[in-house]
């Protein structure tokens, strides 16, 4: 900082007047570093990661028996911030590793939204001043997340993240600053070509179709980082003569006739081929042993085509990307008992490749309906890439919510277990001490936290009386705050503190009274699409809720529509109803708030497996009608009602009340 700004700072704090946030860079200078990206509200790393909340987990329920080692993959449902700060906390506790013992994630793969709607939907009457603030939000959006997903990391790890060309030029200084320039290892183009539907329509705005995505791959530390070499075909006119060498195996020698160097074959500029005699090997072995069973090979470049991907989907979910993508980076990336982490799961492709590759893996996403359709996924997955060949049974897996939480299932943990919870959920340090006797469980920014035992007092209730009795006993002891956390129906009081003597009793509530002066931001939903153009939307959950279920009037029928041959079962949405927390405050709503109907049409009676879903934008057109073939449905099925913020009603609709014969249902 110069002179004259510092003058300039002082003059303007004399007066009482704010400080332009354009000073803000040069008043708190970030680490010098050669090329950096400035805009409109970047944080700085530090406060990053001190701001993030680390919501608790709550086991919502696993698939599978635990076996082996006890590791159990993880799909959570939540903001993938919060998530992110929580899964850091775990590495430090030493409970994040891969098989081998080595802490941390081995290779992260994100597919973020790439600001499609944000910009691409811009109309003339939209300033100029507006596109780039939300440019700008979108930018910070990913670095924070980068930020975190860097902690998460093994010494040896990498991370990949795929983009297109509208914010890749953005992101990839970002990616500079946040993991060294040098670190940077390469920039793979897959070009999925028009039949891939990869290509943006003129009307979109794009003069030249768009065929292509990019990859940028970086590495924690370049040195010492694990990467295989990724091997594919090749034309036998693009490589000189065939030698052998003392291996037995025949090479290709590299450009000009020289045998290529290391860094030509990891950057692909250089050809090296293998050939074998062995026939008895798979191509899949092949790749995996850097060998041949006859076939030549060649370590691929950075531009990726559809011999080497062949684009398959499994899920009819938006942006799915195919498994022969991800097969190649986790082959690369990770060996067998690896860690895989994908924040931005979408459809689950990541998941599943790592679950048949016998990768250990957490697939992060804040939208329900990614969750279903992962969750599906993984319980009716196929051995080979393309989900093609025999049955798998999928390793155990758990399904955790982080920020949405069942309130009713908490209350029914054992002790240590709520005490540990409601310890996290108030980021409070567990660091039991007694003060004047009184046994205490832990610490929340200095103040001391009692967990009260709602179990060995379950008719008990905390009355002004009760805080009273702990101030004449400890007041004296405990400096100017202490925080008491309860279920909400055990205070007796209304308030979300009391003072006694200038020692203020904070009654944290669980639900959440949302006490805006002890966590110093506002608190956000987990809100879900109404339509499909925003299930990609940039949005921070901050903070957390409990489940408020719904309140659904509905009907269930069949009939022929108009035009049609054939008979339609049906769901009417009649009325709903929705209560949630937002910034604070309760907020109740009607339709406005419905999201989406999820449909399972022929439920077994133990595990909701999505169908189909309907989003609140196409009910609405239909007068709040779902329609689907009356074929489909089952002896039941099971419909869940979902409000914007995550909430659902579920509710089991037998074949009778969609008026069908019985003698017809499926077995």
């Amino acid at each position: 900082m110069n002179d004259e700004l510092r003058q300039r700072i002082i003059e303007r704090l004399r007066r009482g007047e704010d400080l332009p946030r354009e000073w803000a860079h040069d008043i708190f200078p970030p680490e010098k570093v050669e090329c950096e990206l400035v805009y409109h509200g970047k944080g700085r790393e530090g406060d990053i990661i001190a701001n993030t909340m680390a919501v608790p987990l709550q086991e919502v329920r696993t698939f599978g028996k635990n076996v082996g080692d006890g590791w159990r993959n993880m799909l959570i449902l939540g903001d993938n911030l919060q998530v992110l700060k929580r899964l850091l906390e775990l590495k430090r506790e030493g409970r994040l590793c891969n098989a081998d013992g080595t802490p941390g994630v081995r290779l992260v793969y994100i597919d973020p939204p790439f600001a499609t709607r944000q910009e691409f939907r811009s109309n003339q009457d939209q300033k100029a001043y507006r596109d780039k603030i939300i440019g700008a939000e979108f930018v910070e959006f990913i670095r924070k997340r980068l930020v975190l997903l860097r902690g998460l990391l093994a010494v040896d790890g990498n991370i990949v993240v795929h983009l297109d060309n509208r914010k890749l030029h953005y992101i990839k200084i970002v990616l500079d600053e946040i993991f060294d320039e040098p670190n940077f290892i390469n920039e793979v183009i897959w070009h999925k070509g028009r039949e891939g539907g990869s290509s943006r329509s003129h009307s979109e705005g794009s003069a030249i179709p768009t065929e292509y995505q990019n990859l940028l791959i970086y590495s924690l530390k370049r040195n010492s980082r694990f990467w295989k070499q990724i091997l594919g075909p090749y034309k036998k006119s693009t490589v000189g003569r065939i030698k052998k060498d003392d291996k037995g195996w025949y090479y290709t020698r590299g450009r000009m006739g020289r045998q290529p160097a290391e860094w030509e074959i990891e950057a692909g500029v250089a050809l090296k081929t293998y050939v074998s005699y062995d026939t008895t090997k798979s191509k899949e072995q092949v790749i995996d042993e850097t060998t041949g069973p006859g076939a030549e090979f060649v370590a691929l470049g950075d531009v990726w085509n559809s011999e080497v991907v062949k684009f398959t989907t499994c899920t009819d979910y938006p942006t799915e990307k195919p498994e022969a993508l991800l097969a190649l980076i986790l082959k690369a990336g990770t060996t067998e008992g690896d860690l895989v982490v994908d924040c931005f799961a979408g459809s689950g492709t990541t998941l599943a490749v790592a679950e048949k590759l016998g990768r250990r893996w957490i697939g992060v996403d804040r939208g329900k309906l990614s969750v279903y359709t992962i969750q599906k996924r993984m319980l009716a997955l196929k051995k080979e890439i393309g989900n093609k060949g025999k049955p798998l049974t999928p390793k155990p897996f758990t399904l955790y919510n982080a920020g949405l939480y069942d309130f009713s299932s908490l209350r029914e943990l054992p002790r240590e277990d709520w005490r540990f919870f409601a310890l996290q959920l108030f980021e409070c340090k567990d660091e039991k001490h007694k003060i004047g006797g009184l046994e205490l469980d832990g610490k929340r920014r200095g103040a001391s936290v009692l967990v009260y035992d709602h179990h060995a007092n379950p008719d008990q209730k905390i009355d002004e009386e009760a805080v009273l009795t702990i101030h004449r006993r400890i007041g004296d002891k405990i400096g100017r705050s202490f925080c008491i956390i309860a279920p909400r129906n055990t205070f007796a009081f209304q308030q979300d503190y009391l003072d006694f003597d200038g020692v203020r009793y904070y009654a944290l509530r669980i639900p959440y009274s949302f006490i805006n002066e002890l966590h110093r931001r506002e608190f956000s939903a987990l809100q879900q699409p109404k339509d499909e153009t925003a299930v990609n939307d940039l949005i921070d959950a901050e903070g957390f809720d409990f489940i408020q279920p719904p309140t659904v009037e509905w009907t269930a029928g069949s009939k022929k529509r108009k035009g049609q041959l054939l008979k339609e079962a049906f769901i009417k949405l009649k009325s709903f109803e929705s209560k949630a927390h937002v910034h604070g405050a309760v907020e109740a709503r009607g339709l406005d708030a419905f999201s989406m109907l999820l449909l399972d049409l022929d439920y077994d009676g133990k595990v909701f497996q999505l169908h189909t879903h309907i989003y609140a934008k196409d009910m609405e057109a239909a007068d709040w009608h779902a329609w689907f073939p009356a074929e489909s449905v089952g002896k039941k099925a099971m419909a869940i009602f979902m409000d914007i913020y995550g909430n659902e009603a579920s509710i089991v609709i037998s074949r009778e009340d969609f008026e069908l014969p019985t003698s017809a249902a499926k077995e």
